[in-house]
């Protein structure tokens, strides 16, 4: 038989068997195709959030340490503590019921108030899935990031009365209150099916959501629970204002992430929120030192720590809306307000806000979204809106809305929850605990042993 006659016909025979493997690879090909491609991660906006969300955390020691420093030392331990544990008892409560009932969906066609239940013990919040409101990020880290927020503003109202709320009653307190005012709050402000978000109100990182809802909540608290004793005939003066100072600059590293990391993306809405971060937090700074130093004779590093923390919480609703410019401005223009109100309007009304949470994050978030709707521009941010400077004053009355049902929620749903706490197990440590100092009382501890 013919060798070349042969090879021919084996080369076919093996050619003939591969036919339906080809046929196969080509269906497989074609089920690819029209198959949806698995989602994937951006990983720049992936890496930026990471790194957000741990600055945001950081954020809670240093508020720690600077309501600490502020304190007498007796009660220094108790102060960081009310700072430390939101970081634990939100975070459970957070993954467990507050993310679904901040970003779950609302209910009905209508502008929703509260979210549903389905995220609630994460259900649907993977890993491997972008989140409903930033696709380009895994689910559960959009997740972990908004519960850097919710840990920490709670911890904000307990500056309004510290060195007297049994810590007791101070668990029980933030957990209700994480889940009845601030993760509503944030329904309204952050869902697209929110009320006033449908209404166009801005906050881009918390003005209304973290800082209007703490601080005024804050202001109730410190009414009803009364004033510490011997306030303010009696001598309180901080007991180590380094403490404060070093607390001060954490809050301000942390507070990039905070503002740039509200993006939720690696782009120049992150940047434009970094810059005017930095900007109006040395506006509001420098603005409160001289103010100080003119009115009282000398600057102080109390007031210094003041005016740059009441910059960083005016700014944060306008981080991402605003030209730097816009920035400077609100810095400096927050300052006089928040000065008058820790320096005057509190010695005239006679509340005892032991450490200015009112004064600086109520006022100052309040000053922050009002000048928004004046300062904002769709040239920094497309999805925003233009301001009263850009030919829509309509944006202020938008942003007073916001001010005022976020004071008037807070307020009688914190008071609420209070006067139900303070009737069961009692707000207020007895006064020879308050003589002793909380950290003995409470926890059997002492922060300096000399």
């Amino acid at each position: 038989m013919n060798r070349s006659f042969l090879r021919r016909g084996v080369l076919v025979g093996t050619l003939l068997s591969l036919l339906p493997a080809v046929a196969w690879a080509q269906e497989a090909a074609a089920d690819a195709a029209a198959a949806p491609a698995a989602w994937k991660p951006d990983t720049g906006d992936t890496a930026w959030l990471l790194v957000s969300c741990a600055l945001v955390l950081l954020m809670t020691p240093g508020l720690a340490l600077f309501y600490g420093g502020m304190v007498r030392r007796k009660n220094v331990l108790s102060t960081y503590l009310q700072s430390f544990i939101a970081m634990g008892i939100i975070s459970v409560l957070w993954v467990v019921a507050g993310y679904s009932l901040a970003f779950g969906k609302g209910f009905g066609p209508m502008p929703s108030l509260v979210g549903g239940g389905d995220f609630f013990f994460l259900n649907n919040v993977g890993v491997n899935d972008g989140a409903p409101l930033a696709a380009t990020v895994p689910h559960q880290l959009f997740m972990a990031f908004q519960m850097m927020f919710a840990i920490i503003t709670p911890a904000l109202i307990s500056g309004a009365f510290a060195e007297r709320m049994k810590f007791k009653a101070y668990l029980v307190f933030i957990s209700l209150w994480s889940l009845l005012v601030y993760s509503p709050i944030a329904h309204w402000v952050w869902h697209p099916d929110g009320w006033l978000f449908k209404m166009g109100a801005l906050d881009f990182a918390g003005g209304t959501v973290v800082h209007i809802s703490s601080g005024v909540t804050a202001l109730v608290a410190a009414i009803m629970i009364g004033k510490r004793r011997g306030y303010p005939n009696e001598e309180m003066r901080p007991h180590n204002l380094t403490s404060t100072l070093l607390g001060t600059g954490l809050l301000w590293f942390g507070w990039y992430g905070f503002n740039g990391g509200s993006a939720v993306a690696s782009n120049g809405l992150a940047v434009a929120a970094f810059v005017n971060t930095h900007i109006g937090a040395a506006a509001a700074m420098m603005t409160w030192v001289f103010i100080e130093w003119a009115h009282r004779g000398k600057p102080t590093a109390l007031g210094a720590a003041s005016g740059a923390v009441a910059g960083l919480v005016a700014i944060t609703p306008g981080a991402g809306f605003v030209t730097p410019m816009g920035a400077l401005a609100i810095g400096a223009l927050v300052t006089a307000v928040c000065y008058y109100a820790v320096v005057v309007l509190k010695s005239k009304l006679g509340y005892d806000d032991s450490l200015d949470t009112f004064g600086v994050h109520g006022v100052g978030g309040t000053v922050g979204a009002i000048l928004t709707g004046v300062f904002c521009t769709t040239s920094v941010n497309s999805a925003g809106k233009d301001g009263l400077l850009y030919g829509n004053p309509g944006q202020v009355v938008t942003q007073l809305i916001g001010v005022a049902a976020t004071w008037a929620f807070a307020a009688i749903v914190g008071g609420l929850l209070l006067f139900i706490v303070d009737k069961t197990i009692g707000l207020r440590a007895k006064s020879t605990e308050e003589e002793s100092g909380l950290d003995l009382a409470d926890h059997g501890e002492e922060g300096y042993v000399m």
